[in-house]
């Protein structure tokens, strides 16, 4: 009679957690597990914004390439036609891990979101890197000159003040992030569990850095003469993004194999969990993330008071439902603590 009555009484607090995700988050004050919803509408708006902007730049390079012959502006509208490709992968991303989860995969779809971007850095080094450093070593071999400089010139200008745009709204969405954490900008786009975010970030540094480097071997070419230094300045373009895809791709990796939550946002769950006036002690906790501004909270804890077994079974479970009741955790499992473990401290 009591396993009936404790599974009855177990059952009731999981019913319970579709309210409760719209009314309670224990990890509300938890930094970045405040909920993926309004973060993850600023990634799509961040993602938008760069793909309007290297869509009309690559347009403008393409046509300002062909009529200069600067190969410093081919590896341009090489690396800004990847990028733009590279955006239709981050709203793949975007979408494909904001799916709820199903039977098949109860702990959502976010890591979906590491697939889509790996995919994307991919692209980087391949339509971007590659075709830009093969360009350059071609017209070093093969040199060709250029003319119509001053066309040239004003395509890059636009193209810094659009990329410009793209990478401001990039900034936008870390600094309160990186501010929430105590982290410098650059420290949190390498560390934030967001790849959209990181990706655009990296993108738009690396093309602004472009920029200049084709403006240099352009008017370099103009002054001398040479092509040589407008080659030089692709095969430039091409290491930059290079360097760029291989930390993007790395970055992916780890998050996709299973990467641990920021020692300060697990300091700051285990103060959220002491917080509950069910828990005594925790010696054990793990916060893996699953997706951007997601968590899977696996820990140990000691409840409070002297219950029997079946009753702290069923509290247990509660406590379980409670945690997953924060929109930011994709699930909670809990064992009891043995009574010579030591409790960690918040």
């Amino acid at each position: 009679m009591a396993g009936e009555q404790g599974g009855e009484q177990a059952q009731a607090p999981v019913a319970a957690t579709g309210a409760d995700r719209r009314s309670y988050d224990p990890f509300k004050s938890v930094p970045l597990l405040r909920g993926p919803g309004a973060a993850q509408s600023e990634s799509l708006t961040t993602v938008l914004v760069a793909l309007a902007a290297n869509f009309l730049i690559a347009a403008a390079k393409s046509a300002a390439a062909a009529v200069t012959g600067s190969a410093s502006l081919v590896a341009e509208a090489a690396h800004s036609w990847a990028d733009a490709g590279n955006e239709i992968f981050l709203l793949i991303a975007d979408r494909r891990s904001r799916r709820p989860p199903d039977r098949a995969h109860p702990l959502g779809h976010g890591r979906e979101a590491y697939v889509w971007s790996l995919f994307a850095a991919i692209g980087v080094f391949v339509a971007g890197s590659a075709v830009s450093v093969t360009h350059g070593v071609q017209e070093l071999i093969h040199p060709e000159p250029a003319s119509h400089f001053l066309i040239g010139y004003l395509v890059l200008a636009v193209s810094f003040v659009l990329e410009g745009t793209s990478f401001a709204q990039s900034v936008r969405q870390a600094r309160p992030e990186a501010e929430s954490m105590q982290r410098d900008l650059i420290e949190h786009v390498l560390a934030t569990s967001d790849p959209t975010l990181r990706a655009v970030f990296g993108e738009d540094s690396a093309a602004l850095i472009g920029l200049v480097i084709a403006a240099a071997g352009l008017g370099a070419h103009e002054l001398t003469g040479s092509p040589v230094p407008d080659a030089v300045g692709s095969i430039l373009v091409g290491a930059l993004l290079a360097v760029v895809a291989f930390v993007l791709i790395n970055l992916n990796r780890r998050f996709l194999v299973g990467q641990e939550a920021d020692p300060r946002v697990r300091a700051a769950a285990l103060r959220a969990l002491l917080d509950l006036p069910e828990v005594a002690r925790v010696t054990y906790l793990r916060l893996e993330v699953v997706g951007p501004r997601m968590v899977f909270v696996v820990g140990d804890v000691d409840l409070t008071g002297d219950d029997t077994e079946s009753h702290l079974a069923v509290r247990l479970r509660a406590l379980e439902a409670k945690i997953s009741a924060s929109p930011a955790v994709a699930g909670a499992v809990l064992s009891l603590s043995a009574p010579d473990e030591p409790a960690l401290e918040a």
